[in-house]
């Protein structure tokens, strides 16, 4: 697995275009699938956050929490916007730093973004999470280019395509 820092040297370009259709709304917008305690999935929107080299989300105590703090494998995919258009997809493993500067980093790149003068209610409850990245697909007119990180096995890259050494 591998931090957000990590790919992007590892694979520039790829990274930032992924970034570009992460926050192609002005925030970053995407959804994200757990893994239910019944082996089936969940999905739902979340706000990511590239700060400091990571990958990040702060989310409320609910089920997909929950979900990720079972199984912390997660699959992570930008909203579409038109159809046929570029997508960007992720899979990893989340992990809970907790390092207070770092949560301080991530917040106030969120209250930023949005343009808030403060944080909205409820937003210290909410869990800090860094996603990190084992494998990601990039589509752009019906064309995919694929990354993984070395220690991910074939059998387990999306479409079994392309991967990459890192």
């Amino acid at each position: 697995m591998l931090s957000w820092g990590r790919l992007r040297r590892s694979a520039p370009d790829l990274a930032a275009a992924g970034r570009a259709l992460l926050y192609r709304s002005g925030v970053g917008l995407a959804y994200l699938g757990t893994v239910r305690a019944d082996g089936g999935p969940r999905v739902h929107p979340i706000s990511p956050l590239l700060v400091e080299d990571g990958l990040f989300t702060l989310l409320m105590v609910s089920p997909k929490l929950e979900d990720l703090l079972r199984d912390s494998r997660f699959a992570l995919h930008t909203f579409p916007m038109d159809p046929g258009e570029e997508a960007f997809y992720l899979t990893g493993r989340a992990v809970f730093p907790r390092e207070p500067a770092l949560r301080r980093s991530v917040a106030a790149a969120f209250v930023a973004e949005r343009a808030l003068a403060a944080p909205p209610p409820g937003f210290s409850q909410q869990v800090l999470v860094e996603l990190l990245v084992s494998t990601c697909v990039l589509s752009r007119a019906g064309q995919y280019v694929t990354w993984a990180a070395a220690e991910v096995p074939a059998h387990e890259l999306p479409g079994g395509r392309h991967r990459a050494a890192v």
